[in-house]
């Protein structure tokens, strides 16, 4: 199976520099928890046991500090009952109500955790599953079509405690909780504090590294620099890809981890868009790219008992989804210092930002823009929450949507899709198939989205599924047609 991801030329470098500060990212559910407990949507760590691997970590006690407009305050913490006893203590006239959201979400996470995780377009599965797990199973499927802001609307009254849901799914899924689908929330919601958030030692860099070498030590073979220009096709079945040198790989299956808009839109860009992928671009815009900054500041900036993970909204909840609007901030040294050299910390911030912003500037007037806009971000944290940042810095490195489009090869540079419209749950994602024979996509632009466990379990049914059609696993030919047709009808009532 080749690994499809799209060649992407750009003007912008994000050069590497020989500084001693290892890179980390800011990811919510990095690596979730540790390799023995129960359930099943520790899909990470179950991964890396596939592949004989499995990593060491540091427990995350706080998953996020919100600071939020009227100076709100509230700290996500690793024991629910913690969190819920915050969270209750700012809004206690909406206790009920809280345990009532928070309930629903637990509800869809349990019975999601109980079933084991594979193809929903594999009918032996999913037969299978429904007789062993049928209250389960329907719990999901009640939940399919709604979104959170629905279910907390009808629990919650109070505006403010609305918008901190609202913030609450905007981390999960850059839009708010009446466009955040049910069970992507829960997912997100209750992962963090099931097993809780842990840390790879030496950074989330470690997670793919462990796996490329846990699948090279199990026969795989990895290409690296070697960008797919095009997916080749054979009377209407996909066969093959072709890279920048010229150079062309066949298989049976064809796997994409690109965008949708990328797959069909540069990797197929000769054919005719499938009518499914029509009504799928219809249902779903990109969502913006990030302005990243990593800095390497001196130590005493960072008061103790600082929180790793930080999300700031200063000023009005109607700013949530703006450019800029808002702050997301990772401090991955307070967890584990041997990122840094002695005495120091790395800040990762970042911000929503269009690609609109970057287009059409000269170099010099780029290179000018991108220390504007990082100043006054920085200016900001130093604002609300470390005074003296500035002079603290000691290394800086600012990355705009055009290094997200170049580096990681989106359509640009964006953080995934989401929904134009309020959406009817996850009804309109697709699936793994396609409607091109023998070419499957994975990732964050398919069933069930964005987030790190929704990807994770993209990643799951597409190897299912994959097997199932090249008879490593069971299936029905005609059960397999009649699903997929019901799936298709589906999706047309998003």
């Amino acid at each position: 199976m080749d690994c499809c991801k799209s060649a992407v030329t750009d003007d912008d470098v994000l050069t590497v520099p020989s500084f001693s500060y290892k890179v980390a990212c800011f990811l919510f559910s990095y690596y979730s928890s540790e390799s023995g407990r129960k359930g099943n949507l520790n899909l990470i760590t179950q991964a890396l046991m596939a592949v004989g691997c499995k990593m060491q970590v540091v427990p995350d006690p706080t998953t996020v500090h919100f600071h939020l407009p009227n100076n709100l305050s509230v700290r996500v913490h690793r024991e629910y009952s913690d969190f819920i006893m915050e969270l209750t203590s700012k809004f206690p006239h909406e206790k009920d109500g809280i345990l009532k959201f928070y309930g629903e979400c637990w509800k869809i996470f349990n019975a999601l955790n109980s079933l084991e995780l594979k193809s929903l377009e594999e009918p032996l599965y999913l037969f299978g599953q429904f007789f062993q797990k049928p209250l389960e199973c329907l719990t999901l499927a009640y939940y399919l079509p709604q979104n959170a802001g629905d279910i907390a609307r009808k629990y919650i009254k109070d505006q403010e405690l609305l918008s901190f849901i609202d913030a609450e799914c905007f981390i999960v899924s850059t839009v708010k909780a009446l466009r955040t689908p049910m069970i992507n929330a829960s997912m997100v919601l209750c992962d963090r504090h099931f097993g809780g958030i842990n840390y790879p030692v030496g950074g989330v860099g470690g997670i793919p590294m462990s796996l490329v070498q846990g699948l090279v030590d199990k026969g795989s073979e990895i290409l690296y620099k070697a960008n797919v220009t095009k997916i080749i096709l054979e009377f209407g079945k996909a066969v093959g890809v072709r890279l920048t040198d010229g150079r062309e790989f066949y298989g049976k299956t064809i796997i994409s981890n690109a965008t949708r808009w990328d797959t069909f839109g540069k990797l197929l860009k000769a054919e005719k868009l499938p009518r499914e992928e029509e009504n799928f671009q219809k249902l779903y815009a990109k969502a913006p790219s990030f302005l990243s900054i990593h800095v390497g500041v001196k130590a005493d900036i960072v008061p103790p008992e600082t929180d790793c993970h930080h999300f700031v909204l200063e000023t009005a909840w109607t700013n949530l989804e703006d450019a800029y609007g808002s702050i997301f901030l990772s401090i991955p040294t307070v967890l584990d210092s041997s990122l840094a050299p002695k005495g120091h910390h790395i800040l990762h911030i970042f911000t929503t930002s269009p690609m609109d912003d970057w287009q059409g500037l000269s170099p010099d007037d780029y290179e000018m823009k991108k220390e504007l806009v990082a100043d006054e971000i920085i200016s900001r944290l130093e604002k609300k929450l470390f005074p003296g940042l500035k002079a603290s810095i000691l290394f800086k490195e600012v990355g705009t949507p055009k290094t997200h489009r170049r580096y990681l090869a989106r359509d640009d540079g964006t953080y995934g899709p989401i929904p134009r419209n309020k959406p009817r749950g996850l009804l309109g994602m697709p699936f793994n198939t396609t409607a091109i024979d023998g070419l499957y996509c994975v990732g964050d632009s398919c069933f069930p989205g964005q987030g790190v466990i929704s990807v994770a379990f993209s990643g799951v049914m597409c190897a299912h599924r994959v097997a199932a059609d090249i008879g490593l696993e069971k299936k029905s030919p005609i059960l397999d047609a009649a699903l997929l047709r019901l799936l298709r009808w589906l999706r047309t009532l998003a």
